[in-house]
């Protein structure tokens, strides 16, 4: 089989009999060898969910492997090990401008979609992504149909900077049917979010599954919908990873070096030498030995893992982590370094995208599974393969300057968007509404300090409470990985509730059929 490049559509394989077995689900994968949840695999996504590569081709089942991106395997019918080809790698690929062939490989990947169904719906947040999504199906759609855009905003909030810049896109497509869909109390962050169907591991929108649930339930009865478009990935495939700095040392564009680190420094409001400094020793470090530093300090409590330009940026270790945790932490980067990385040799910036874009499109599909549920089928076109590797290939001349936001995409579509938004270079936030969701369901929250993460010995429910408490009270302190504690959590309260997938055997009368 062929494993697509973005692993926007994962395939799973175990050893099962004389032979193997393989799915898009590794949760059906883990109901026919009955396969228990992977800790090591939990920790990473708890405490390292920024890199990756600590995580590799596992899945959240133990035996369950992610098949390898980008590669044709063979999967013997009996016996022996699978055979691994890799055969996508991203190369600089010079040519035409960079923004043309990024409108040309989005507008395709979403005439795909428009074809299989005119009637879709999608996203409209009021930023660059989505917008961009929305006119290219509004353009590509047959004659006689309009697509249905949605726009959420909080309730009695009609001046909102994403309303307003719906309404500049509906007012120059012509094609686009606008729904406005108000937020209230209901929809916060953290709201029954033990209450997810079940999924092959923790869907991105776990934290707030009650506004995306209520957002499929509305489409569905406001307009029937069964395909939706999202501008989701757009962040990830668009921007340029800090390391950026690092290759143009390499590769000795020092001028264009300064320059970045200038524009880096005034958004970051920091200093300019530091960040040179950080780039320079990046340029001179390899993944591996980035690997191998990583595996040495991983876990521990002091560590310093605050650089401006690093190969794997982590989040501050917390102190309601437990002994075990580390050392599953130590034992995933000991695994990272021994891994063959298939893509060696690339810039940096590069190979750290394609983790990331990786990592994004393949939990996008947790996502879908939560769509699927109510009949629609989401669907993520910068997550095509074709419009990464379009973006992947880029020259390291013609690579977007690391300071600027998302230029080959305002530059790509500036046709079809109004001038006001392709000069946008903000989005709407909702950190307001995850202060206030945590503090309205902080009851249900302390409750799952005493789950299974706490059974398994990851965490210490006492001290996890403490900063949850001192959290909802807004007291400034990193929540990225109470969070992912919380939707992992969420995650297993599903798969150990959700009865496990039945398998059917039948005794085959003829060997060779």
């Amino acid at each position: 089989m062929h494993t697509d490049p973005a692993s926007a559509h994962p395939v799973y394989a175990t050893r099962y009999a004389d032979g193997w077995a393989w799915s898009t689900s590794a949760r059906m994968l883990a109901s026919l060898t009955g396969a228990a949840i992977d800790t090591q695999r939990l920790v990473c996504a708890v405490f390292v969910p920024s890199v990756p590569a600590l995580a590799g081709m596992r899945s959240f089942f133990d035996g369950i492997e992610l098949l390898n991106p980008g590669h044709r395997i063979e999967l013997p019918a009996v016996g022996g090990p699978a055979r691994r080809h890799p055969v996508w790698r991203p190369e600089p690929l010079p040519g035409r401008r960079p923004d043309l062939q990024l409108h040309d490989a989005l507008a395709a990947a979403v005439a795909l979609r428009t074809a299989a169904d005119p009637d879709l719906s999608g996203d409209l947040s009021g930023g660059l992504d989505s917008s961009s999504v929305a006119v290219l199906a509004a353009d590509s759609i047959p004659a006689g149909h309009r697509l249905n855009a949605v726009t959420v905003h909080p309730d009695g909030n009609q001046a909102g900077a994403d309303l307003r810049y719906a309404r500049l896109v509906v007012a120059r497509s012509g094609r686009i049917d606008h729904h406005p869909l108000p937020l209230t109390g209901h929809h916060l962050p953290y709201t029954a979010i033990t209450e997810l169907p079940v999924t092959d591991e923790p869907p991105p929108s776990t934290l707030t599954q009650a506004r995306l649930t209520a957002q499929f339930v509305w489409m569905c009865d406001e307009f029937g919908t069964r395909t939706h478009l999202t501008g989701d990935g757009g962040d990830s495939v668009l921007f340029q990873p800090p390391i950026h700095l690092a290759d143009l040392i390499r590769h000795r564009r020092l001028r264009r070096a300064v320059s970045e680190a200038t524009g880096w420094a005034r958004l970051r409001h920091t200093g300019v030498p530091p960040l040179l400094r950080d780039a320079h020793r990046a340029a001179r470090t390899s993944r591996i030995h980035a690997l191998h530093r990583l595996a040495e300090t991983i876990g521990t409590p002091n560590r310093n893992d605050h650089g401006t330009v690093t190969w794997f940026p982590l989040l501050p270790f917390p102190a309601w982590a437990e002994s075990p945790a580390r050392r599953l932490l130590v034992q995933a980067g000991r695994e990272a370094v021994a891994a063959k990385d298939p893509l060696i040799g690339l810039d940096a910036s590069v190979r750290v995208l394609v983790d990331e874009i990786r990592e994004i499109a393949r939990t996008a599909t947790a996502d879908a599974a939560l769509a699927a549920v109510h009949g629609i089928d989401l669907q993520n076109p910068f997550l095509d393969s074709a419009v990464v590797d379009t973006v992947l290939r880029t020259p390291l001349d013609q690579r977007p300057a690391l300071h600027r936001y998302k230029p080959h995409l305002a530059s790509a579509m500036v046709r079809l968007l109004p001038p006001e938004l392709a000069a946008r270079t903000t989005k709407g936030s909702f950190d307001a509404d995850h202060y206030a969701g945590m503090r309205a369901n902080l009851p249900d929250l302390m409750n799952l300090a005493d789950g299974y993460l706490a059974a398994l010995g990851l965490l210490h429910p006492a001290r996890f409470r403490h900063h949850l408490r001192q959290a909802a009270a807004g007291l400034p302190m990193p929540l990225a990985t109470i969070e992912q504690a919380l939707a992992v959590e969420a995650w297993l309260a599903a798969h150990h509730r959700a009865p496990a997938p039945d398998w059917i055997y039948q005794a085959r009368s003829n060997p060779h059929d």
